[in-house]
């Protein structure tokens, strides 16, 4: 059970760092992917048909692809996480007053002088010495801890929805604007990510903004100048 915030009017948001990262990747290769790729398609072939097909089977594949990349990739973070605390708790069983002292090394570089290192280190192992080297030794925590399945959904989902907005302006406009109406809807979403995001998490919008716009229509340009070497005028 979680213990209730000392301040719950003020609280902190770092809890969402785990999912709200995922959502904010996922949202941002939505966006730009797609976009890109309809843009090179329309400028190859602006038939509307050819252009829905690229933009619906990008939205499906890459939503497939973010949600299981983040899957797996949180996986392996997860197992790692799991190994290293077996590993803590066979030490603990076979070599305790070794780990005590690496407790009371730790809280001494933290500042603590070593009568107050020791107390405490004692009196966290006598309540849960598990718990005290996976939080303070390993940097370990619930808050940060990972979770799988959070993150391929968080990923998938905003990826779709992210996706379907250049999608739904290429399909929406005439043939001949294609490209500067899936240009625009591009970059008005990323604006919007970039708050969203930067709201979701308290921090300050401008810069998120700024961050989000710059490296996607950077990823864009550089998906346009390869279309250009290829022949391709974007």
């Amino acid at each position: 059970m979680t213990d209730p915030s000392a301040h719950p009017d003020d609280p902190h948001y770092v809890t969402r760092s785990g999912w709200l990262r995922a959502a904010v990747l996922g949202a941002n290769d939505g966006i730009v992917s797609v976009s890109s790729l309809i843009v090179g398609v329309a400028a190859a072939d602006p038939a509307p048909r050819a252009v829905l097909i690229a933009g619906v089977a990008g939205l499906v594949a890459g939503a497939m692809s973010m949600a299981a990349g983040e899957y797996v990739s949180v996986s392996s973070q997860s197992d790692t996480e799991r190994a290293d605390i077996k590993r803590e708790e066979t030490a603990l069983a076979e070599m305790p007053e070794e780990e005590l002292a690496e407790l009371v090394a730790i809280y001494e570089a933290r500042g603590l002088t070593r009568k107050t290192a020791e107390a405490v280190a004692r009196e966290l192992t006598d309540k849960d010495a598990l718990a005290a080297h996976v939080r303070d030794e390993l940097g370990l925590s619930e808050i940060h801890a990972a979770n799988p399945l959070q993150a391929a959904v968080a990923s998938g989902a905003t990826f779709s929805v992210a996706a379907s907005l250049p999608v739904l302006a290429a399909y929406l406009s005439p043939s001949s604007a294609i490209v500067p109406s899936v240009l625009s809807v591009t970059v008005l979403a990323l604006a919007v990510l970039g708050a969203a995001g930067a709201k979701a998490g308290a921090a300050p919008l401008v810069p998120a903004i700024v961050r989000v716009v710059g490296w996607g229509v950077f990823a864009m340009a550089v998906t346009g100048a390869t279309g250009w070497l290829f022949g391709v005028s974007v």
